[in-house]
């Protein structure tokens, strides 16, 4: 293993694989004990993957124990169970997955993977039953990351080294990620859906809720938000919104948006550009209209950045 970055997670994952282990009577930790781990913690991004992918946590976990044999009761189980060779190599293919998508540390995302790519552990096979295949996991985990990272979401960049990226007219910049330059084109096209002469943040938010992908809705998602009840409840406020041109409300919607946009950029960590959590966190923070309609739902700032650090975890 080299050392690599584990998280916390998956730290916790392996030992609950060991704990299987032990449960079950069993002398190794193999992959199936591993995927029952993963089940067991249930609240990772590879728990996501496997639920949004149509399989339950729990018919998982039971067509596992009823596939494996127990071993003997009494029988002596230590606290440092040996991996099998399939179980390491599920954790060698989980290093290679997460250096494939340039991550610098191996996730619950990464962990399914690797036991999927083994092919010939039973978890793999279990999986695979399922319906849960490689190109499947994969698409779905670029789904929920996306281009995200969330490791680093949390964190505050300081000084001289943060950079813009919207070009001096506000248009969002190739170096932005294609999820929220799509959210912030889409903002645009809702004002104009919508009649209003101003481009809004609340606009933003609309077309957040409408991409419906990206880790700010899988965060929404994990926080059992009522997203369809959430946009009409947005869009409705939009339509209020609706301001007639003139030069002093242009001002206006140009310095709200501006301050969108900083602050959207005052989140994100220096190695990496924004992603659409630091939109949603930039919408809460900075507009009390939107703030308002997630409140409704008992959704705030602070919860959603819990969330999204538990599920980098």
């Amino acid at each position: 293993m080299n050392g690599y970055n584990f998280t916390e997670r998956v730290r916790k994952v392996l030992a609950m694989a060991r704990e299987e282990s032990a449960r079950l009577h069993h002398e190794y930790v193999g992959t199936e004990h591993i995927l029952l781990g993963l089940i067991r913690e249930g609240e990772g991004v590879a728990a996501t993957i496997i639920q949004n992918l149509g399989v339950k946590l729990e018919a998982l976990a039971d067509t596992i124990e009823s596939i494996v044999k127990r071993g003997r009761p009494g029988s002596a189980v230590g606290p440092d169970l040996p991996y099998t060779s399939r179980a390491k190599k599920v954790l060698e293919l989980a290093m290679s997955e997460a250096r494939e998508v340039n991550h610098s540390y191996v996730g619950t995302e990464h962990l399914l993977l690797g036991l999927i790519r083994e092919e010939k552990g039973i978890a793999a096979q279990v999986l695979t039953d399922k319906g849960i295949t490689l190109a499947k996991a994969r698409d779905e985990m670029i789904s929920v990351l996306g281009e995200e990272r969330p490791a680093p979401i949390l964190h505050q960049s300081l000084g001289p080294t943060r950079r813009s990226y919207w070009s001096a007219r506000g248009e969002p910049s190739a170096d932005l990620p294609e999820r929220v330059r799509a959210v912030m084109r889409e903002g645009q096209n809702i004002a104009t859906e919508l009649g209003s002469a101003d481009f809004l943040p609340i606009h933003v938010a609309v077309a957040l809720l409408r991409h419906g992908d990206g880790l700010a809705n899988a965060v929404l998602d994990r926080l059992h938000a009522d997203r369809a009840a959430l946009l009409r409840v947005l869009e409705n406020d939009a339509k209020r919104d609706a301001r007639p041109p003139a030069p002093e409300h242009e001002a206006i919607a140009g310095n709200e948006i501006l301050a969108l946009q900083r602050q959207i950029e005052s989140g994100h960590w220096r190695s990496t550009p924004p992603d659409t959590l630091h939109v949603l966190l930039a919408l809460l923070d900075t507009t009390r209209e939107i703030a308002l309609a997630f409140e409704g739902q008992g959704i705030n700032a602070n919860r959603v950045r819990t969330e999204a650090k538990r599920m980098s975890g």
